[in-house]
């Protein structure tokens, strides 16, 4: 009699089971359905900014609490630690803006050091200068949008209000939501700024160029040197594609520091290639002592140590060897446009082949 009775009622109970089941899973969808549409209407960058502290900074060293030591090395005042960039866990964007502030500070600081140091002037277009300090990561400005105005919405229907007082509640409405919003939604809200590139100087190449066109071509300088560093002598390589004869008729020598260029993809000329083979010298990132002569890398111009493997450091560990080698390349340009001394008349390019030999 239990078995008949289990008979009968196993369909009933397996009919209920999917029941049950089809209205569970209708609950789960209708449940995921809605949270992906409540999850669509959640801004995750403006919820994150909630959490982060005002974007305000100090705007000078001493109250960064940083300092440059003898040795001209950024170090925290109390600590003597270096610089650290995670300064507060987890705030990505605000240890950045921090960066990018005591950055601006540093580059002022910098400007001042070479008035004062140096007996530089400082100038937007120098003319007539013995030195010329290219800044050519300089290539935009941040300019601030001016704020967003909101309309007003036209009522929907009349009112019997004087219209000056309908405007004043208007204008007092829009200005509670406005600040409703910036306090909730969005209570770390940056000024909005738009880049507007400088004129004939939107890139590292072009201002390399413009310098080139409106300043060296036209100084009365008689010999010319030129110092690069990393990109800048990607940029180097792009003046001589676009000024060839000229830059070899001006320039002495040009000493390169880990320099990014590349004669392949830059596509330079075979002229270029010999000329910077003949007067060029690049001192490279490098675990050997400095001047160690290291293999050439592409068939441009000779490689040496800069006797440091840090990329930042590499005109400064060479600084000396360079202006040794300018001096040196100048004492020969002037030999040879003297009287001649000797049956032999040392050349430029003799001089530097020697000298990558005794490296």
């Amino acid at each position: 009699m239990l078995s008949h009775l289990c008979a009968a009622l196993t369909p009933a109970l397996y009919t209920l089971w999917i029941t049950m089941a089809y209205v569970a899973g209708q609950e789960d969808r209708e449940k995921t359905t809605a949270l992906k549409d409540l999850l669509s209407r959640i801004d995750l960058d403006e919820l994150m900014k909630k959490d982060e502290p005002p974007f305000t900074f100090p705007k000078t060293l001493e109250e960064f609490e940083y300092a440059f030591n003898e040795y001209g090395q950024l170090r925290h005042i109390k600590t003597g630690e270096p610089f650290v960039f995670n300064a507060r866990e987890d705030l990505h964007r605000w240890n950045q803006k921090r960066y990018e502030a005591l950055g601006e500070i540093i580059t002022l600081y910098v400007y001042e050091l070479l008035e004062k140091k140096c007996n530089m002037t400082k100038a937007i277009l120098p003319k007539g200068y013995g030195v010329m300090v290219l800044n050519p990561n300089e290539n935009y400005l941040d300019v601030e949008k001016p704020a967003k105005s909101f309309p007003r919405p036209s009522p929907t229907e009349p009112s019997d209000e004087p219209a000056e007082k309908r405007e004043r509640k208007d204008q007092k409405e829009g200005k509670k939501k406005r600040e409703f919003y910036e306090k909730y939604r969005n209570p770390q809200k940056e000024t909005e700024t738009e880049r507007i590139p400088i004129r004939e100087n939107a890139s590292s190449e072009e201002h390399v160029l413009y310098v080139w066109d409106h300043f060296v071509s036209k100084a009365a300088a008689k010999n010319v040197f030129i110092m690069a560093h990393s990109y800048g002598g990607l940029s180097f390589v792009e003046l001589m594609n676009q000024r060839e004869m000229e830059v070899k008729n001006r320039v002495c020598a040009v000493a390169l520091t880990d320099s990014a260029h590349n004669i392949w993809l830059q596509e330079t000329s075979k002229g270029t290639q010999d000329w910077m083979h003949q007067h060029c010298c690049n001192w490279v990132s490098s675990p050997e002592t400095l001047d160690t002569p290291l293999d050439p890398m592409l068939p441009d111009c000779p490689r040496v140590s800069a006797g440091t493997e840090r990329h930042e450091l590499t005109s400064w560990m060479s600084f000396n060897s360079i202006f040794r080698f300018f001096s040196k390349v100048l004492e020969v340009k002037e030999d040879d446009e003297g009287e001649e001394t000797s049956n032999t008349v040392t050349t430029r390019s003799s001089f530097l082949k020697t000298k990558s030999q005794e490296l």
